[in-house]
């Protein structure tokens, strides 16, 4: 699915070549997961589909090492990072330049065991909570793919678990649920102007490119890949960005608009200075797409996503759209 750096034209190419259907792929799934129970599953399995490396081929990361966001010198002003800020520690940030190339960074902050998470060919960018059931997890990439989305593995049982929602859809946890937590996309300079005492995660000990982007030009294609679902209704291009709170979206471009919107009991506020992941060759070169922040009456932080249209009319398809109109 997505390690090798390509450009476009070719990285479809390969997407093709290597992308195979759910039952061409469930006698390896035997093989290559004896622990999982396909008996069990609250989603058709014809749905889901390999994305190119198989299980742990992009590899999540485990108690990451923090430096002083104040140091750090390799990350563009632009770049985008995923923040936590929560009460009693010093904030974190998450740079998408390393979660582009390992997806999951498991994590303990304030002592909350949690999963930092980010599927670039939905640009689903989601922190959850890993206890369930007063049973802490720890979470892998399986490889696969259900509505172009990452299906995230936890260690334990083998189940696996859509990240666009939280909820484990195949083996013995099918049917439990993550719960998602207050975290956000900001640049990095945003986030190190307001934290000057804040940490952020130090680069890891993989040989990957960190900082540049495997899917050049992929948020301005017309189709997402590994997608066969219906597209998104009142014209809306499939890959335009949408605030989902809950089971309502806003699209990014109706706040870039307005600059704040309040309404369904939350304020969003957006602000302009942050790239794109998915645009240019290098990161923090990317087009600026803005930053956003949601908080509800009080002025807390809520949980929230910032996702493409196909994959928001694909997960809630009977969602809220708030057009505006």
């Amino acid at each position: 699915m997505r390690l090798a750096p390509l450009a476009v034209p070719l990285f479809a190419v390969f997407v093709a070549a290597v992308s195979l259907p759910a039952p061409a792929q469930q006698p390896r799934w035997a093989a290559e997961w004896p622990n999982t129970d396909f008996g069990t599953a609250s989603v058709d399995l014809d749905e889901i589909r390999a994305g190119g490396p198989g299980r742990d081929g992009i590899p999540a990361l485990d108690d990451p090492a923090f430096i002083p966001a104040a140091g750090e010198t390799r990350i563009a002003a632009r770049e985008p990072v995923i923040t936590l800020e929560f009460e009693g520690v010093a904030p974190r940030a998450y740079p998408i330049r390393y979660l582009t190339w390992h997806e999951i960074v498991n994590d303990t902050v304030a002592g909350i065991p949690v999963a930092v998470t980010f599927c670039p060919l939905c640009n689903s960018a989601m922190t959850f909570d890993r206890r369930v059931d007063g049973r802490t997890l720890s979470f892998g990439v399986s490889g696969n793919l259900r509505h172009s989305d990452m299906v995230m593995y936890d260690r334990e049982t083998e189940s696996w678990w859509q990240q666009a929602v939280g909820e484990a859809i195949v083996g013995t946890m099918t049917g439990a649920d993550l719960v998602e937590l207050p975290g956000w996309m900001e640049s990095f300079a945003a986030f190190r102007a307001r934290n000057p005492d804040g940490l952020v995660m130090d680069e890891p000990d993989w040989r990957r490119p960190y900082g540049r982007n495997p899917y050049v030009g992929y948020d301005s294609l017309a189709q997402p890949f590994l997608y066969d679902g219906q597209m998104p209704p009142h014209g809306i291009e499939p890959l335009a960005r949408m605030v989902r709170v809950g089971d309502r979206a806003w699209p990014l471009t109706r706040l870039a608009d307005l600059g704040e919107i309040t309404e369904a009991g939350v304020t969003i506020s957006w602000a302009a200075g942050k790239a794109s992941a998915l645009d240019t060759a290098d990161i923090g070169a990317g087009r600026d797409v803005g930053m956003i922040r949601v908080r509800d009456a009080a002025g807390a932080d809520l949980p929230h996503d910032v996702m493409f249209a196909f994959a928001y009319h694909a997960f809630w398809p009977d969602g809220d759209w708030m057009l505006g109109n």
